[in-house]
């Protein structure tokens, strides 16, 4: 992978604010032409820098009011364990995020739903039912206060 240099850092921090900008739209505003401007973020989309676009949309108006925050714990880590709850991650869409942790508890999940039936039913017959997990945890979020997809780089 080569090196990103200050022009991919700008490129990169105007697709942020705006991943629908053309090619000559974002030319113009980091000051190359349109074919190098291209040629560069092609090149960061197959080195995986940029991962992909996407709509950001807002929970709420799409009827998903419940955004919470699941710690989970497993009664063992095999290799078949964890494949297992990484499948299942992946199959439900009502969890827009997973990571592995460290500390106390093994993954935290955030999950948005329509409401609290929601997640008590995706708590008690999904989450809990997973061959492994020891412990659920979940943590309701009241107001966000700051939602932002964007990665801080900086030249």
């Amino acid at each position: 992978m080569s090196a990103i240099d200050r022009t991919d850092i700008k490129i990169l921090q105007w697709l942020q604010r705006d991943g629908r900008l053309s090619h000559v739209e974002l030319a113009e505003r980091v000051g190359l032409s349109p074919t190098p401007c291209t040629r560069r973020v092609r090149r960061l989309e197959q080195q995986g820098v940029i991962r992909g676009y996407a709509a950001l949309l807002d929970p709420k108006r799409v009827g998903q009011c419940v955004t919470a925050y699941v710690q989970i714990k497993l009664e063992r880590h095999t290799d078949d364990v964890i494949e297992r709850f990484r499948r299942t991650l992946e199959e439900r869409p009502e969890v827009v995020a997973a990571h592995a942790m460290t500390g106390e508890m093994d993954f935290l999940l955030q999950v948005v739903l329509p409401d609290l039936d929601a997640l008590g039913r995706f708590t008690l017959h999904q989450l809990l039912k997973l061959p492994g997990v020891r412990d659920v945890r979940s943590s309701l979020v009241l107001e966000t206060l700051k939602d932002s997809a964007r990665v801080p780089i900086s030249p």
